[in-house]
């Protein structure tokens, strides 16, 4: 079995002549990150390996959960703007020996990859989570194994 946690990232700020791909997190997305992680991490979620957007946002939330869970962490560029497809790109991409992997990334894609998968419909909040439970031993064989939705949790909720 493999886990895959999807997570948006937390709320960002848009500063005057700032493009999407560099704006910050804001404040109250900064407490989300620290609150969220934490909260998986009280959970006894696992993560192996982090994989994200190089968007400044998505970064920065993926580092928050990185002092959390101080485990291998890369950038993506196909998970910026992401749909389905770059998404299944990236867990391609993926050694057997993570068991779980937590992916940070924008919607729409991250809400259409979530839907896709589950058949239920997910409208992701910022920093808002969904962890699946991929019924393969390889992540080769991702495209046509079980999926199921393991929890979902957003910031204001928890």
């Amino acid at each position: 079995m493999k886990t895959l946690i999807l997570v948006r990232h937390a709320k960002s700020d848009w500063p005057e002549n700032t493009d999407d791909f560099d704006r910050p997190l804001a404040e109250s997305g900064l407490q989300d990150a620290v609150k969220m992680s934490n909260f998986l991490r009280n959970q006894n979620i696992a993560i192996d390996k982090m994989v994200s957007s190089p968007a400044l946002r998505a970064l920065n939330t993926c580092e928050i959960f990185h002092k959390t869970y101080p485990v291998a962490m890369e950038t993506n560029p196909k998970l910026y703007n992401a749909n389905e497809n770059n998404f299944e790109s990236v867990i391609y991409e993926l050694t057997d020996e993570v068991k779980s992997v937590a992916m940070f990334s924008h919607n729409n894609g991250i809400s259409n990859f979530a839907n896709m998968m589950s058949g239920d419909i997910f409208a992701f909040p910022t920093c808002g989570v969904a962890g699946f439970q991929v019924d393969c031993e390889s992540w080769a064989d991702f495209e046509g194994a079980k999926k199921k939705l393991l929890f979902f949790y957003e910031p204001k909720k928890i």
